[in-house]
């Protein structure tokens, strides 16, 4: 069989053809920011819970209400799963948020949950850390690109055991919540939203990094829950992710999460979002 991987004579001209934008965003619903904010003047906290280093803690946040997640003593890495409260199928899906809203997020942005639900689960209402925007490696906040430090991807590249790692985190975490066996519940842990990890992609090898996080004790990332929600947030044994992760190597540190319930009236014409309206027939009938 002939090669067909040799520079054609036009490969220039076929480089230089303009990119298109997979999934235009101009039909997609956008977030009343200036209500949600609004409701957030008067909001009061109703819990907070403090996820140690290098493990992970549950929570749960009722449709209509606020989570914060905050960086408290030091640089900090979070990993972010959420599900339906009621649901555990109805998960976070990162690729699809990524599709959406581009490889970070931020003020705007939404949480959006797998198929076949496809709705908000969260939006993004404040970040402290907008600032930042795109370094001159290409680096940004808030990713979700990384799938979650694992302990078999860990094994693979180094040989070693592991048990802190984020995806061993959530699992600890979703096992307590529901009180099912850790084999049962790893299934749903999922690609996470990397919360304060700045990363990006090397312009010359495409590869996926990470450098210091700029967050610093007192910034943090608000939502608006658009679904009662559980949650599990992982404390990532990286620390700030400037050197290494799956190792307790990194200085670590430990975050918050606050939930705040909002004024009666203040979010007046909000409802939680609807699963998505497609009929599920994939043209079979």
């Amino acid at each position: 069989m002939a090669r067909t991987d040799t520079m054609p004579a036009d490969a220039e001209m076929r480089r230089q053809i303009r990119p298109v934008i997979c999934y235009p965003d101009e039909g997609l619903p956008q977030p009343d920011l200036a209500l949600y904010r609004s409701a957030r003047v008067g909001a009061r906290k109703v819990e907070e819970v403090t996820v140690p280093p290098r493990e992970a803690r549950s929570f749960r946040v009722p449709a209509g209400h606020f989570f914060r997640i905050t960086s408290i003593k030091g640089p900090q890495v979070g990993d972010l799963n959420l599900w339906n409260a009621s649901d555990l199928s109805e998960r976070f899906f990162s690729g699809k948020t990524r599709a959406l809203h581009g490889t970070h997020v931020s003020e705007g942005d939404r949480l959006w949950s797998c198929l076949p639900y496809l709705r908000p689960m969260a939006t993004v209402i404040e970040d402290t850390l907008s600032w930042y925007g795109t370094d001159p490696y290409g680096g940004r906040v808030h990713d979700v690109i990384g799938t979650r430090c694992d302990p078999y991807t860990h094994r693979l590249l180094s040989g070693g055991t592991y048990h802190h790692c984020c995806h061993s985190n959530l699992t600890r975490a979703l096992a307590v919540e529901t009180g099912r066996p850790l084999q049962e519940v790893e299934p749903l842990v999922h690609d996470v939203l990397n919360v304060f990890m700045c990363t990006g992609f090397t312009p010359d090898t495409g590869q996926y990094f990470m450098k210091a996080s700029p967050v610093r004790p007192g910034d943090y990332l608000e939502f608006l829950a658009e679904i009662d929600l559980l949650g599990a947030l992982s404390a990532c044994p990286g620390g700030d992710c400037s050197s290494e992760h799956s190792s307790d190597a990194a200085a670590c540190h430990p975050l918050l999460v606050e939930i705040f319930e909002p004024a009666p009236g203040s979010l007046a014409g909000w409802s939680p979002a609807a699963v998505n309206a497609y009929d599920r027939s994939h043209g079979a009938g």
